[in-house]
């Protein structure tokens, strides 16, 4: 290890990993050329040639291949020996990256994280929304640690640990009369409907589940945004399909009546890390955290 430079091999990792000294340069923050001199160093350094360009990426060669196992490797034995001396640290520190769906993020995750800025004042959680497939590209980039996504996730490597369900409910103006008491796809489609935007996965589930029923949703608005869905509803101007977890307790509108779908629509929503991924402490309790999500005896 003597004259080994960590941040070499975590510089030759981004470029093998997203393909581009560029890309490389701006997960770093650093230019081009200082990330290609890194490159070039760790080479000089191990006597091997490490990257070659096919066409307009940067693939690893051979000895690259080898190289970027035995990085993961290190950063996993780097990653246990920061952890083991962390249990002579008072409390959980560092920085935990949690990726989540809006939803998820505007109602379910608050009171965890709450939770556990109280319980682990030194770990840091940082947050970031986005898609499914979003979520698991930054997976697979290592930009983030942890992911709260709805099930189904491609096989491409992740390690997957189902939580708990969320139910979808119709919603309806409180003067829409008559509101029946289940709504099948054929309910919803002879009413003005509102529904979160094309591209999202709350989206496609609802599609989906239509199109099961041999239908398609045509809505008159399209929103990217729960509570806009809400009020646009609440104002008599349609009814709408959103996920239960944003319509408990008082998260419903005042006014809006709530029915369940028939058949019933269900998403599951899962935990997903890169099964390569050290479990620091900092992690481990965000991801105890989320399964505890599932409520007792699930």
């Amino acid at each position: 290890m003597r004259g080994l430079n960590l941040d070499h091999l975590h510089t030759f990792v981004d470029v093998a990993e997203l393909g581009s000294f560029s890309a490389a340069a701006e997960r770093q923050n650093l230019t081009q050329p200082a990330v290609s001199l890194q490159v070039r160093q760790l080479e000089q350094r191990l006597g091997v040639r490490l990257l070659e360009r096919t066409g307009r990426r940067s693939t690893p060669t051979a000895a690259g291949l080898v190289l970027l196992e035995h990085v993961r490797r290190i950063d996993a034995a780097v990653a246990g020996a920061l952890d083991a001396l962390a249990e002579h640290a008072s409390g959980v520190a560092g920085r935990v990256r949690l990726g989540t769906g809006a939803t998820a993020c505007t109602y379910l995750l608050p009171p965890l994280l709450r939770s556990l800025k109280a319980r682990f004042p030194s770990l840091e959680i940082v947050v970031t929304t986005g898609n499914t497939a979003e979520m698991l590209r930054l997976l697979e980039e290592n930009r983030l640690d942890v992911a709260f996504a709805t099930l189904p996730i491609p096989a491409r490597g992740f390690a997957v640990t189902p939580v708990m369900d969320d139910e979808f409910m119709a919603i309806f103006p409180p003067d829409q009369d008559p509101v029946p008491e289940t709504v099948t796809p054929q309910a919803l489609a002879a009413r003005p409907v509102v529904l979160y935007e094309p591209g999202a996965n709350t989206r496609r589930i609802v599609d989906d589940w239509a199109a099961r029923g041999g239908l398609t949703l045509r809505p008159i608005m399209q929103l990217g945004s729960v509570e806009a869905i809400k009020e646009i509803v609440a104002a008599g101007l349609g009814c709408g399909v959103l996920p239960g977890m944003a319509l408990r307790g008082d998260r419903t509108a005042p006014g809006l009546v709530a029915r369940s779908l028939e058949p019933p629509l269900i998403r599951k929503l899962a935990i997903v890390v890169r099964p390569d991924k050290p479990l620091t402490r900092g992690l481990r309790a965000v991801v105890d955290g989320l399964q505890s999500l599932a409520g007792p005896g699930s």
